[in-house]
Order: structure tokens, then C-alpha cells, then sequence
């Protein structure tokens, strides 16, 4: 334990929590950003005749990037999907299990994902591909998917730490 009442692993889940409301609030200003877009869209288009040129790859794109920042935040905090109408009646012991199975699957999938979409992300950097409208390379939008694979793989790995400790992720107050 530290001065601060808290030991190194909850300082570290802790940070990692943070990190992952931040990156989930970047999420949140993505998707802001393509709401606007959308309606200087529609909006050009009906007062003007001119709709936003290139809409549908904007949008495309950063709907793609918005998406993987909030899944980090997700895991994290518990807050994927679960069965609590099956497990209200088990003992504690079985639901913290459960929580750690979910934590090592969610784990297995952030890591074959950074590990695939990294190769992606190589290959389109390779053979310069880019949208049809504005021509921006498609790897730009790799990397925030990666970093959100990363810190993905930094909460479920957080969440498995704690579930060997029988804490669950809802369970931690704290940011």
C-alpha cells in the first residue's frame, strides 16, 4: 500500500480506466464530428442543391474509428453484456469466474484483432490505399483503431489481474 491508501496494481487499474473514459470521450467528439458533418450535408443539399462532397466515406471512416475507441471503456467497466438473470443466483465465487473467463476471451480478441488489423494496416499503407473522393490514405484511420486495440488489451488484461483478485470491473469505484 501506498500514502495514497491505494496499492501499485489499483494505481495502475486505475490509470487504465482513465485512459480508457478519455479515449472513449475522443470516441464521442468522432462521432460529434460526423453528426455535424451529416447535417451540413442534408442541409446544404437542401437549401443550396449542394450536398457535402464525400459524405458517405467521412463518415464511413469515422464511424470505423468512433466504434473502436469506445470498446476499450466497454471492457474496462464492465459494461459489455451479460446474463444477469443466470447469474444473480450463483455464489460469488462462480460469478467472478465467469467475469474472468469474459475478461481472458475479451483479452484472446483485442489481441488477435491489433494483430490482424496491424497487418491490414501495413498492407494499406503498402499499396497506398486511399477513399475515392478525397483521396486520403485509409491508413490514417488505422491509427487510432490500433491504439484502441492496445488499450483494449491493457483493460481486459486489467480486468483479468483484478477478477484473480475476485474484484469484478463494475465493482471499482473510481474513474
Amino acid at each position: 500500500m501506498t500514502a495514497t491508501g491505494l496499492s501499485r496494481r489499483d494505481r495502475f487499474a486505475c490509470l487504465v480506466r482513465a485512459l480508457t473514459r478519455w479515449w472513449a470521450y475522443g470516441g464521442g467528439i468522432v462521432i460529434f464530428g460526423l453528426v455535424a458533418v451529416n447535417v451540413y450535408s442534408v442541409a446544404g443539399a437542401l437549401f443550396f442543391g449542394r450536398p457535402f462532397p464525400g459524405v458517405y466515406e467521412v463518415v464511413q471512416v469515422g464511424a470505423a474509428v468512433a466504434m473502436f475507441m469506445f470498446l476499450p471503456y466497454g471492457q474496462a467497466t464492465g459494461a459489455n453484456i451479460t446474463a444477469d438473470i443466470f447469474t444473480s443466483a450463483m455464489p460469488r465465487r462462480a460469478v467472478v469466474f465467469l467475469g474472468a473467463l469474459g475478461a481472458f476471451f475479451g483479452l484472446a480478441l483485442a489481441a488477435f484483432l491489433l494483430w490482424r488489423m496491424s497487418e491490414g494496416a501495413r498492407d494499406v499503407y503498402t499499396y497506398r490505399e486511399t477513399t475515392a473522393i478525397y483521396q486520403f490514405p485509409i491508413w490514417y484511420a488505422y491509427g487510432p483503431i490500433l491504439a484502441s486495440l492496445a488499450l483494449w488489451v491493457l483493460a481486459a488484461a486489467t480486468n483479468l489481474l483484478q477478477a484473480s483478485r475476485g474484484v469484478l470491473p463494475e465493482e471499482v469505484d473510481g474513474p
